[in-house]
Order: C-alpha cells, then sequence, then structure tokens
C-alpha cells in the first residue's frame, strides 16, 4: 500500500492537489484549477489519488468535495520515518569509523 502512495505522488500534478488540500477539503475546481492540462488529464490524476487511498472525495449533489486520506499518508510517513533512522544509525557508524581512523593517524 506504501508504494501505491508513493506512485500517486510521483506526478507534480498530484503532489499539487495534495499540497493544496493540506490546508482542507475542497472542491474539485478548487483544489485543480490552474494546472494548465484538460479536465480529462486531471480526472486521471484525481483517479489514482482516489485509488492509491490518498485523497476521498464527497458528493454533494453536483459539488464535489476532495479531502486527503491521511491515514494512506500516515502510513507512507511512518516508512520514511523508519528509513530516515535506519540511515541516521548508518551515518553514526561510518561517523565512529572515520573518527578511530583519525586518531590512528
Amino acid at each position: 500500500m506504501v508504494n501505491d502512495s508513493f506512485k500517486a505522488l510521483g506526478h507534480p500534478i498530484r503532489r499539487g492537489i495534495v499540497e493544496r488540500l493540506a490546508g482542507g477539503s475542497a472542491t474539485v475546481g478548487e483544489a485543480t484549477s490552474g494546472f494548465g492540462v484538460s479536465k480529462p488529464a486531471i480526472t486521471r490524476h484525481l483517479k489514482v489519488l482516489e485509488e492509491a487511498g490518498v485523497l476521498t472525495r464527497v458528493i454533494d449533489g453536483r459539488t464535489h468535495r476532495l479531502e486527503l486520506g491521511t491515514e494512506t499518508l500516515d502510513e507512507a510517513a511512518r516508512w520514511i520515518d523508519r528509513q530516515r533512522a535506519a540511515w541516521e544509525r548508518m551515518f553514526d557508524v561510518v561517523d565512529e569509523y572515520l573518527e578511530e581512523e583519525r586518531e590512528r593517524t
């Protein structure tokens, strides 16, 4: 499921939509205006985001509101945090090794 989130966020237009929704829910028009692509292209981008669970759509009559799927994004953030912690531990080991080498010379 984390892979779907990263795939969904892999395009700048989709990231832009997510950034706009970070401030709260918005209509489709509000969340997608100004990207300079056709409505069918926007529809495809929204479909990718919805299928990945990155956003949800609430339909109220003719108004479609979009909201971030925080659970999916939280899962991706937890994965990133685990990777960051692992890399920081590796860098600490390298730092210790380099310090020991400096002391030897």
